[in-house]
Protein backbone atom coordinates (compact mmCIF):
# COMPACT_ATOMS: atom_id res chain seq x y z
CA UNK A 1 0.00 0.00 0.00
CA UNK A 2 2.67 2.36 0.59
CA UNK A 3 4.54 1.33 -2.20
CA UNK A 4 1.15 2.26 -4.41
CA UNK A 5 1.13 5.78 -2.59
CA UNK A 6 4.52 6.92 -3.55
CA UNK A 7 3.42 5.42 -6.90
CA UNK A 8 0.46 7.44 -7.27
CA UNK A 9 2.59 11.09 -5.85
CA UNK A 10 5.42 10.17 -8.07
CA UNK A 11 2.68 9.85 -11.29
CA UNK A 12 1.38 13.27 -10.20
CA UNK A 13 4.73 14.97 -10.13
CA UNK A 14 5.64 13.05 -13.37
CA UNK A 15 2.43 15.17 -14.91
CA UNK A 16 3.02 18.27 -13.34
CA UNK A 17 6.80 18.16 -14.90
CA UNK A 18 5.34 17.17 -18.36
CA UNK A 19 2.87 20.55 -17.77
CA UNK A 20 6.08 22.79 -16.91
CA UNK A 21 8.08 21.24 -19.36
CA UNK A 22 7.57 24.53 -21.49
CA UNK A 23 9.31 26.80 -18.47
CA UNK A 24 12.70 24.89 -19.09
CA UNK A 25 15.12 26.16 -20.90
CA UNK A 26 16.43 24.42 -23.87
CA UNK A 27 20.09 23.77 -22.16
CA UNK A 28 18.38 22.60 -19.24
CA UNK A 29 16.37 20.11 -21.05
CA UNK A 30 19.43 18.73 -23.19
CA UNK A 31 21.05 18.07 -19.80
CA UNK A 32 17.68 16.29 -18.46
CA UNK A 33 17.40 13.77 -21.71
CA UNK A 34 20.81 13.21 -21.16
CA UNK A 35 20.84 11.28 -18.67
CA UNK A 36 20.10 7.30 -18.26
CA UNK A 37 17.68 6.51 -15.59
CA UNK A 38 14.33 7.60 -16.89
CA UNK A 39 12.30 7.62 -13.66
CA UNK A 40 15.10 8.97 -11.86
CA UNK A 41 15.48 11.38 -14.83
CA UNK A 42 11.76 12.67 -13.82
CA UNK A 43 11.60 13.30 -10.35
CA UNK A 44 15.24 14.75 -10.41
CA UNK A 45 14.67 17.15 -13.79
CA UNK A 46 11.12 18.66 -11.99
CA UNK A 47 12.67 19.37 -8.88
CA UNK A 48 16.64 20.32 -9.71
CA UNK A 49 16.18 21.70 -13.25
CA UNK A 50 13.49 23.91 -12.00
CA UNK A 51 15.50 24.45 -8.72
CA UNK A 52 12.17 25.18 -6.62
CA UNK A 53 10.36 23.22 -4.10
CA UNK A 54 6.91 21.94 -4.43
CA UNK A 55 4.15 23.75 -2.48
CA UNK A 56 0.77 21.53 -2.01
CA UNK A 57 -2.46 23.74 -1.20
CA UNK A 58 -5.22 21.97 -0.96
CA UNK A 59 -8.55 24.12 -0.54
CA UNK A 60 -12.42 24.05 -1.69
CA UNK A 61 -13.89 26.52 -3.91
CA UNK A 62 -17.53 26.51 -1.63
CA UNK A 63 -15.10 26.48 1.93
CA UNK A 64 -14.82 30.35 3.29
CA UNK A 65 -12.31 29.37 5.68
CA UNK A 66 -10.19 28.32 2.34
CA UNK A 67 -11.84 31.63 -0.09
CA UNK A 68 -10.52 33.83 3.11
CA UNK A 69 -6.79 32.15 3.22
CA UNK A 70 -7.09 32.80 -0.70
CA UNK A 71 -7.71 36.72 -0.60
CA UNK A 72 -5.10 36.86 2.36
CA UNK A 73 -2.97 34.96 0.18
CA UNK A 74 -3.43 37.10 -2.78
CA UNK A 75 -3.15 40.29 -1.39
CA UNK A 76 0.03 39.88 0.55
CA UNK A 77 3.07 41.04 -1.35
CA UNK A 78 6.04 39.06 0.31
CA UNK A 79 4.78 36.03 0.04
CA UNK A 80 3.29 36.83 -4.01
CA UNK A 81 6.80 37.52 -4.60
CA UNK A 82 8.08 34.24 -2.68
CA UNK A 83 6.13 31.98 -4.16
CA UNK A 84 7.47 32.64 -7.82
CA UNK A 85 10.22 30.75 -6.49
CA UNK A 86 8.17 27.59 -5.90
CA UNK A 87 5.91 25.27 -7.98
CA UNK A 88 2.69 25.67 -6.78
CA UNK A 89 0.19 23.00 -6.89
CA UNK A 90 -3.43 24.31 -6.16
CA UNK A 91 -5.62 21.26 -5.59
CA UNK A 92 -9.48 21.88 -5.33
CA UNK A 93 -10.71 18.30 -5.10
CA UNK A 94 -9.81 16.12 -2.41
CA UNK A 95 -7.12 13.18 -2.29
CA UNK A 96 -7.30 9.38 -1.96
CA UNK A 97 -3.80 9.25 -1.62
CA UNK A 98 -2.90 9.35 2.24
CA UNK A 99 0.28 11.04 1.79
CA UNK A 100 -1.06 14.25 1.04
CA UNK A 101 -3.43 14.04 3.72
CA UNK A 102 -0.76 12.87 6.46
CA UNK A 103 -2.67 14.12 9.51
CA UNK A 104 -6.39 14.03 7.78
CA UNK A 105 -8.41 15.25 5.21
CA UNK A 106 -9.14 19.35 5.58
CA UNK A 107 -8.87 22.61 4.54
CA UNK A 108 -6.91 24.96 3.62
CA UNK A 109 -3.95 22.70 4.39
CA UNK A 110 -0.35 23.55 2.88
CA UNK A 111 1.98 20.75 2.27
CA UNK A 112 5.57 21.21 1.35
CA UNK A 113 7.31 18.74 -0.67
CA UNK A 114 10.94 17.60 -1.21
CA UNK A 115 13.26 16.42 -3.89
CA UNK A 116 12.70 13.15 -2.61
CA UNK A 117 8.82 13.38 -2.74
CA UNK A 118 8.57 13.68 0.86
CA UNK A 119 5.91 15.84 2.81
CA UNK A 120 7.95 18.33 4.55
CA UNK A 121 6.50 17.34 8.27
CA UNK A 122 8.88 19.91 10.22
CA UNK A 123 6.98 23.07 8.34
CA UNK A 124 3.78 23.35 9.52
CA UNK A 125 1.29 25.63 10.74
CA UNK A 126 0.17 26.50 14.37
CA UNK A 127 -2.08 23.97 14.98
CA UNK A 128 -1.78 20.47 16.88
CA UNK A 129 -4.74 18.90 15.26
CA UNK A 130 -4.25 19.91 11.57
CA UNK A 131 -0.57 20.17 11.52
CA UNK A 132 -0.60 22.01 7.76
CA UNK A 133 -3.79 24.43 8.68
CA UNK A 134 -3.16 28.17 8.21
CA UNK A 135 -5.53 30.34 8.75
CA UNK A 136 -5.66 33.96 7.53
CA UNK A 137 -4.06 35.54 10.82
CA UNK A 138 -1.42 32.86 10.10
CA UNK A 139 -0.08 34.15 7.17
CA UNK A 140 3.17 35.60 8.44
CA UNK A 141 3.72 32.07 9.95
CA UNK A 142 3.37 30.84 6.22
CA UNK A 143 5.41 33.29 4.89
CA UNK A 144 8.36 32.14 7.29
CA UNK A 145 7.44 28.68 6.30
CA UNK A 146 7.82 29.41 2.55
CA UNK A 147 11.54 31.29 3.70
CA UNK A 148 12.37 27.94 5.50
CA UNK A 149 11.26 25.25 2.63
CA UNK A 150 13.68 27.37 0.14
CA UNK A 151 16.45 27.62 2.86
CA UNK A 152 16.14 23.94 3.35
CA UNK A 153 15.70 23.20 -0.72
CA UNK A 154 19.38 24.92 -1.13
CA UNK A 155 21.48 23.15 1.80
CA UNK A 156 19.72 19.53 1.15
CA UNK A 157 21.02 19.39 -2.33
Amino acid sequence: AMEKSYMSVFLLLIAISCALAKDVGKKDTKETTAKPKLPQTLSRGFFFTSNRPLMIIHHLEECPHSQALKKVFAEHKEIQKLAEKFILLNLVYETTDKNLSPDGQYVPRILFIDPSLTVRADITGRYSNRLYAYEPSDISLLYSNMQKALKLLKTEL
